[in-house]
């Protein structure tokens, strides 16, 4: 009678297991989902009394664009992320990744470095919207610039000259001119006999 009912329920914990296995599918699934919500859609803060967590990693916007950088064959991706409770708390992304998904450059920057000075922004919600607005703009074609060291620019002083030889070197750089930090206009480029990414403060 023993070894019977050993028999049977061989079946019916295999059958258990196999439920198992199909439901971790299932919610796996249901994890890795990608979102169908607008990435450039004009984020809405929610209303009072809402349970959707909303922490510093929280995505409020994305803009993104192509451009040739790090290789004049190819093009690199150029994303600007805004992650935070708030859009003016916020902390604006800047990730440029090589074509073959490499971190060229990574650099955090507070949102309100976005505020355009001549926008007649005086109330939060002005401010919120001058911030996306300027997001929008932030890969404008006109920001790009090649060759990214004209022939008559003089070397910054905080730069050594061996990253300043191998830019002026080189007539196929390509210049990517930003507002980081405190307001300050940069142009960021790729030294390619270097390897890396370079930002020059203007």
């Amino acid at each position: 009678m023993k070894i019977l009912s050993l028999r049977l329920s061989r079946p019916a914990l295999l059958a258990v297991v196999l439920s198992l296995n199909l439901a971790s599918c299932v919610s796996t699934e249901r994890e890795v989902s990608t979102s169908t919500v607008d990435p450039r859609a004009t984020y809405t803060p929610p209303v009072a009394g809402d349970r959707t967590r909303v922490n510093s990693k929280t995505v409020l916007n994305t803009v993104s664009a192509t451009h040739a950088f790090s290789n004049p064959d190819t093009k690199d991706n150029f994303v600007l992320q805004l992650r935070g409770p708030r859009v003016l708390t916020a902390q604006a992304h800047l990730i440029v990744t090589s074509s073959t998904g490499d971190t060229l450059r990574h650099e955090v920057m507070p949102a309100r470095a976005l505020l355009n000075e001549t926008a007649q922004a005086s109330t939060v919600r002005e401010q919120e919207i001058a911030i996306l607005q300027s997001m929008n703009n932030f890969f404008a074609p006109g920001r790009f610039s090649q060759p990214a060291v004209p022939a008559d620019a003089e070397q910054p002083g905080e730069m050594d000259s061996k990253t300043w030889a191998a830019l002026r070197e080189d007539p196929k750089t390509v210049g990517f001119d930003y507002t980081g930090m405190g307001g300050s206009e940069r142009r960021m480029t790729y030294a390619r006999k270097l390897g890396r990414a370079v930002v020059i403060t203007q």
